[in-house]
């Protein structure tokens, strides 16, 4: 599914389902809370923590996907188009760093 797809698909259940987009200061508060979320499961699954008897294991895409559809939704109510806006960062991040890694000894 290519982004601009993917923003369609969230502002379609927005007006279909959730009546209207929470306001931006509200949906950036659920971004962090869903960013939390999955550090939660990325610290219990490859770091120390162990899981409680509640929590399960396989929920590390479920976490990822909701960080995503509040990122869509901030796109979409501030006009952003993420697919441009992404194709932008790597072509800047590829000019800047284009041999900045190779480079780093401690990647090798």
């Amino acid at each position: 599914m290519e982004i601009n797809n993917a923003q369609q698909l969230v502002n379609n259940w927005i007006k279909e389902h959730g009546v209207r987009y929470f306001n931006e200061l509200t949906n950036m508060a659920l971004l962090t809370e869903e960013v939390g979320e999955l550090a939660r499961v990325v610290a219990r699954t490859y770091g120390e923590q162990s899981f409680k008897e509640n929590e399960t294991p396989d929920s590390l895409g479920e976490e990822m996907a909701d960080v995503l559809f509040v990122l869509l939704c901030l796109a979409n109510q501030t006009g952003v188009d993420l697919q441009e806006e992404l194709k932008k960062s790597i072509e800047k991040k590829t000019l800047r760093d284009a041999k900045r890694h190779r480079d780093n000894q401690k990647l090798k």
